[in-house]
């Protein structure tokens, strides 16, 4: 019989059992780097001049997606797969095919429809990884446990990102093809990324051990008597239900992800123009400066890789809240400062202070989050914090392009100065959040 273990007795897992637990999100984040730093330069190819309403298919989507996904794992349980672990193949699986088929794609329409599956597949794997921090580890260790994962997620998209660079500088695939077409050394950056995703999370499923929920007749009898629509009923408006931690962490992260889209969405175009002066996306000065996108957004992830294991010891020092609003701060300093710079490797320095926000952004509302829910709601409100992800990729998607046209005049750098007050601004209002575990960092 399968061993349970009482939300108030979990043991704490030694270094390696958070490692392994942990490992998968490497994979994730090749999908997510990949997405981040070349969907954008993909659309511009095919012909696409709306960026940011392309960008919609995926958030439209994960408003569905993230809370079924939590609802339904924390309703599963096998003695043989586990809880999370379904959901993690599954998701990859779907995301690892989404990025083969990505680069392949002909015409606009395809490209956009494969963002929409990738990001939904994506987030199949990702929110039960979020959840499976809060199922094993004890309230003193969930900051290390997300840190841990913060730690995969940069490494994974520092060589991610660099995928593109690598393939040309190192192996000699071109970085340009006619117009119309994707290049050589984007879509070997892809399959690679394909392949990394699917044995990463591979890893975690093989090494890590769930354990099933405490009360399982009672897990299985709420199960039986729960109808179709009364789950429908509980997916969709338990967001009304949230616990205050969590309300007050939603306006922490809508400012700080309306932040992050400005950049992912608006840095190709805003550095390879403002910083190159190049538009013609069959230009080699154009690809240039796309490819070193790659590089800068390696750079961040690469920092925020580094300072994840800095953050429990200043978060033990000052507090999770303090630790974020300074971090987030540093990151907006350091978007604003792409303005001023017109040396490509400036850039660079500009990087290191996002990486640091990045770092945070991953580990802290995560952390503070996890000790305000039940525990046999976690992946459900996992799912249900991720809209405001979401929400703000939504709002971004809608106005930034009609701003960037109409108000900017098509320069695309005053996007990433608004992300960097937008940034400033989701720090400060990190105050007014009450951290319930504040005392066990």
């Amino acid at each position: 019989m399968a061993q349970t273990i009482s939300a108030q007795a979990k043991p704490r897992l030694s270094f390696w059992q958070i490692w392994n637990m942990s490992f998968g999100f490497m994979g994730i984040q090749f999908g997510f780097a990949l997405q981040n730093a070349n969907v954008s330069r993909i659309f511009e190819t095919l012909g696409g001049t709306e960026i940011a309403l392309y960008w919609l298919a995926a958030p439209v989507t994960g408003l569905l997606v993230q809370p079924i996904i939590g609802y339904l794992s924390d309703r599963t349980w096998s003695p043989v797969f586990g809880r999370r672990k379904p959901f993690f193949m599954v998701g990859a699986l779907l995301a690892s095919l989404s990025l083969f088929a990505m680069p392949n794609s002909s015409v606009l329409w395809m490209a956009v429809g494969m963002l929409w599956i990738l990001d939904s597949s994506i987030n199949i794997s990702m929110e039960p990884f979020r959840a499976l921090v809060g199922d094993l580890l004890p309230s003193e260790q969930r900051t290390r446990g997300f840190a841990t994962q913060t730690f995969f997620i940069g490494i994974g998209a520092v060589v991610a990102s660099s995928l593109p660079w690598i393939f040309n500088n190192w192996i000699g695939l071109p970085n340009t093809a006619p117009a119309g077409e994707i290049p050589p050394s984007v879509k070997w950056a892809f399959y690679s990324g394909g392949v990394v995703f699917f044995l990463a999370v591979l890893w975690t499923v093989v090494k890590t051990k769930e354990y099933p929920p405490e009360d399982l007749e009672e897990f299985h009898r709420e199960n039986n008597e729960t109808t179709f629509w009364q789950g429908v009923s509980e997916t969709f408006f338990g967001i009304f239900r949230m616990p205050k931690t969590m309300l007050q962490l939603a306006l922490v992260q809508f400012f700080t992800w309306f932040a992050l889209f400005a950049m992912w969405i608006f840095t190709t175009p805003a550095v390879t123009s403002h910083v190159y002066g190049a538009s013609d996306t069959t230009s080699k000065l154009y690809n240039e400066g796309a490819d070193w996108v790659g590089i800068c957004f390696a750079v961040y992830n690469g920092i925020s890789a580094i300072f994840a294991f800095v953050l429990p010891v200043i978060a033990q020092k000052t507090s999770r809240k303090m630790t974020h609003l300074l971090c987030l701060v540093i990151g907006g300093i350091g978007l604003i400062s792409i303005y001023f710079i017109s040396n490509p490797t400036l850039l660079l320095v500009s990087m290191v202070g996002v990486g640091i926000a990045w770092a945070s952004i991953l580990t802290m509302p995560y952390a503070i989050l996890a000790g305000s829910l039940p525990a046999k709601r976690m992946g459900y409100y996992m799912g249900v914090f991720n809209f405001f992800i979401v929400i703000p990729q939504i709002v971004a998607g809608s106005l930034l392009d009609f701003i960037n046209k109409n108000i900017f005049h098509g320069e695309s750098i005053y996007v990433l100065v608004v992300g960097g007050c937008s940034m400033i601004f989701a720090g400060f209002l990190t105050l007014m959040v009450k951290d319930v575990d504040e005392k066990t960092v």
